[in-house]
């Protein structure tokens, strides 16, 4: 049950007076698993690009970035490293991202990050009234209005950091 559900995000949320709903990651209608959330959001009625994915880059001076893009859009790197003054980016993996973050790869948030991991946000993640993101838990996910979400992320940095 989702109402018993709890995390750094929800908690989040809860501090800031932010409405959300937990979606639960289902069994489809013949009783297999759902694979991606982009085939729930469909199931749901939404687009896959009101799903923001949340991709970990590693910088060459050892300093992590978030970048909070809409679900499809591809990365522009040349315009990350650029932003970042950075010569050298890479992605993540996989234990990296549950130790920068503290959560798991298909359940990390753009919020309730430690300070150590810097946070940009690509511009089309407002496109749509509501978005969804990661909880914070596997198996879950947490669907809010864009603006809220905007409101959640504080300073983070925004810009066109996508190619779509």
């Amino acid at each position: 049950m989702t109402d018993q559900i709890s995390s750094p995000v929800s908690e989040l949320f809860d501090r800031l007076g932010i409405s959300y709903q937990w979606i639960d990651i289902p069994l489809d209608p013949e009783r297999k698993p759902i694979r991606t959330l982009e085939e729930l959001v469909g199931h749901r009625g939404m687009k896959p690009d009101q799903i923001v994915r949340s991709l970990l880059f590693r910088t060459g001076s050892g300093d992590f970035i978030l970048l909070a893009a809409p679900a499809g859009a591809r990365a522009d790197w040349g315009g990350l490293r650029k932003h970042l003054g950075e010569r050298r980016l890479t992605m993540a993996d996989f234990d990296e991202v549950l130790e920068a973050t503290g959560y798991p790869v298909g359940a990390v948030p753009p919020v309730a990050l430690p300070p150590s991991v810097r946070c940009l946000v690509d511009e089309g993640v407002f496109r749509h009234g509501e978005v969804i993101i990661g909880s914070g838990v596997l198996g879950h996910a947490l669907a809010l209005g864009s603006e809220d979400l905007r409101q959640a992320l504080g300073e983070a940095e925004t810009g066109c950091f996508v190619k779509e």
